[in-house]
């Protein structure tokens, strides 16, 4: 079985660590059979992107917001197995 790639890219001088490591945390438990690694890898300049197997999939900088978890959720689910039932963050 193919496992995917998530990169949580954070903004160190923004103090941004706990959100991406709080959502690492919610996509790990959610895909746990299909993630091989959720990254946190520390930037500067206000970024804070999520990338699956590189390809970006939520961006900071494009949407003026941060994502919410329900939401990374389900783009990622979208890309890996898109028949895959999320419970509650499907609402």
């Amino acid at each position: 079985m193919l496992k995917h790639q998530v990169d949580i890219e954070y903004c160190t001088q923004c103090r941004w660590l706990l959100r991406a490591a709080w959502l690492a945390q919610e996509l790990l438990t959610t895909f746990e059979a299909d993630l091989s690694a959720v990254s946190l890898l520390p930037g500067t300049g206000g970024v804070f992107e999520v990338r699956l197997n590189d390809a970006v999939i939520f961006s900071r900088k494009q949407t003026g917001r941060f994502p919410e978890s329900k939401e990374l959720k389900q783009l990622i689910r979208d890309v890996i197995d898109p028949a895959m039932d999320l419970g509650h963050s499907d609402k």
